[in-house]
């Protein structure tokens, strides 16, 4: 089994580079499960109903978010009109599972493949320098025993690269991959765990690469270099779709390979 995960897609330059590429991606690699970031996606700063509409359209079968998942305000009723079992695309919009109680949505999603195998994605957060979120550590714990399908993805949406690296190996052995988001960087630490789960601390940015992780220049060098604030806007510059995808064997779950790639125009 063949699952593809697109790291967060940043602004209009990230959407373009996903919809180029994507296509031909999951042809070559005969792709059965994919998993989009999509936090950003709306000039960098949350989505809307609009573009997740589109992005299932391009293939994906479940989005992911983030922090910035409430930028949008008008995702919040998208994400409340689906019902907790259901599978229409509301449903596999989802946000961080260990958000506070009283959150919208839900964190997990259970499907099956067009080829029938079971599976789950799940969405967690880190808490190191992150707010709003109960211990990961433990909302995955009471997650995973109610989860059936051995194929299970973990987007873990942290900042600090211990947090991760530590997620990853305590899952290891009881998820399928542990692929990281959100600092928007692509790590070449990708591996296969020795009790069989795909870990890469963070997958990367599918959006403008001539930019501050997303982010104009030069607004960004202002803030830096006067400490003034200022209104951030979404770069265009040599976009790159930054997605990793991961080979499992579909009856245990574990994982046989793992292979990130950056894909430009």
């Amino acid at each position: 089994m063949n699952i593809l995960f697109v790291g967060d897609i940043f602004g209009s330059a990230g959407r373009r580079i996903v919809r180029e590429h994507i296509g031909h991606v999951r042809e070559a690699h005969k792709v059965d499960l994919v998993v989009i970031n999509a936090e950003n996606a709306a000039g960098g700063f949350g989505i809307t109903p609009s573009l997740a509409e589109e992005l299932f359209d391009l293939g994906a079968d479940v989005l992911t978010t983030g922090n910035h998942v409430w930028d949008k305000r008008e995702l919040i009723d998208y994400m409340r009109s689906a019902a907790a079992d259901g599978a229409e695309r509301p449903r596999r919009v989802l946000r961080p599972v260990n958000m506070l109680r009283g959150t919208p949505g839900y964190g997990v999603y259970e499907g099956i493949t067009q080829s029938g195998v079971d599976y789950a994605v799940v969405d967690l957060m880190g808490r190191v320098y992150m707010t709003g979120t109960n211990d990961p550590f433990e909302a995955i714990d009471v997650l995973l025993a109610g989860i059936k399908a051995k194929v299970i993805v973990v987007d873990f949406h942290a900042e600090v690269t211990s947090e991760k690296v530590a997620m990853g190996w305590y899952l290891d052995g009881r998820v399928t991959a542990v692929l990281g988001t959100h600092t928007h960087i692509p790590t070449a630490d990708e591996r296969v765990l020795p009790g069989g789960t795909a870990y890469q601390t963070d997958v990367g940015m599918s959006g403008p690469y001539d930019s501050v992780i997303g982010v104009e220049r030069d607004l960004v060098l202002h803030k830096f270099l006067t400490g003034m604030p200022g209104k951030f806007e979404a770069a265009k510059g040599n976009p790159k779709m930054c997605a990793t995808l991961v080979n499992c064997d579909a009856a245990t779950g574990r994982a046989t390979g793992i292979q990130r790639m950056a894909l430009a125009d």
